[in-house]
């Protein structure tokens, strides 16, 4: 048996705190949020440096943009839920070099309303 490891910076995991960051900036959009109103908003005890260090990541990873606003950065989503959830997407896909075999697993993994309504959008598109 090895040695257990550490629990997550503030009882989260950091995608946890990712998530719950991201759906923070969401509701005040399009108002840019700094740090400390992050951290107002956030449940629970969260450490001011930890929401600077998760905001910092989030803009880094393309998710965010930030303004100066006095002494620190305003954050904002650069697109809405919808569309961060694609842009996630597109990066899976992106990843990986057989686009069809991706692209086929996720197709066969939808709901049948899912599916549906897939191939009315793609109907639309052509």
């Amino acid at each position: 048996m090895g040695v257990p490891e550490p629990a997550p910076p503030e009882g989260r995991a950091k995608g946890e705190l990712e998530a719950a960051i991201l759906a923070a900036l969401h509701q005040a959009a399009p108002t840019a949020l700094t740090p400390g109103e992050v951290q107002r908003r956030l449940a629970g005890p969260l450490a001011y440096t930890t929401v600077v260090t998760t905001l910092s990541r989030l803009q880094g990873k393309g998710l965010l943009s930030r303004e100066k606003r006095g002494r620190a950065y305003a954050y904002t989503p650069v697109a809405d839920e919808s569309g961060l959830a694609a842009r996630q997407m597109r990066k899976v896909l992106d990843g990986r070099s057989d686009r069809a075999a991706v692209l086929t697993h996720f197709v066969d993994e939808l709901s049948d309303d899912d599916e549906e309504l897939l191939r009315r959008l793609l109907d639309l598109g052509s």
